[in-house]
């Protein structure tokens, strides 16, 4: 580790610390892996249907999927949202998904265990229209 700069003519180089400390590049703290490596929205394959126990006070079992991202192979579990909603996913079906957002941005969002993600498209068909039964699932 570097000493501070300091006398006089220290506040460039001093500046020029803080911002690097503050962007992390220099961060003594470990920041969190982005999988979608800063993406809103990244296209996977369902890997697997999984349930998820709710954090307590709920006793719910959330509806997800395990989903392999198509850009680098990670993998990651995704909320399904709607009523009925993991029906119409299969596995190896191609999936968009994107970050839960909510409060707390970047985390996990109300009751569910760490999923920071969830399912917004199957095969370029719309979850939502699908579940209203405006669009039907396209075969691939």
């Amino acid at each position: 580790m570097t000493k501070k700069s300091r006398g006089l003519h220290a506040a460039k180089s001093l500046r020029k610390r803080r911002k690097e400390y503050r962007l992390g590049s220099f961060s003594p703290r470990r920041k969190k892996a982005d999988p979608l490596q800063g993406a809103s929205q990244a296209r996977g394959i369902v890997l697997e249907k999984r349930q998820l126990e709710a954090k307590q006070p709920n006793s719910a079992m959330r509806k997800c999927v395990r989903v392999q991202l198509i850009k680098n192979g990670r993998q990651v579990t995704a909320f399904v949202p709607g009523d009925g909603a993991t029906k119409l996913i299969d596995e190896h079906d191609e999936v968009l998904i994107e970050c839960i957002g909510g409060g707390n941005l970047g985390k996990a969002k109300g009751d569910i265990p760490g999923t920071r993600w969830q399912v917004i498209k199957v095969n370029d068909q719309s979850l939502r229209a699908l579940l209203e039964g405006k669009a039907e699932k396209a075969r691939k």
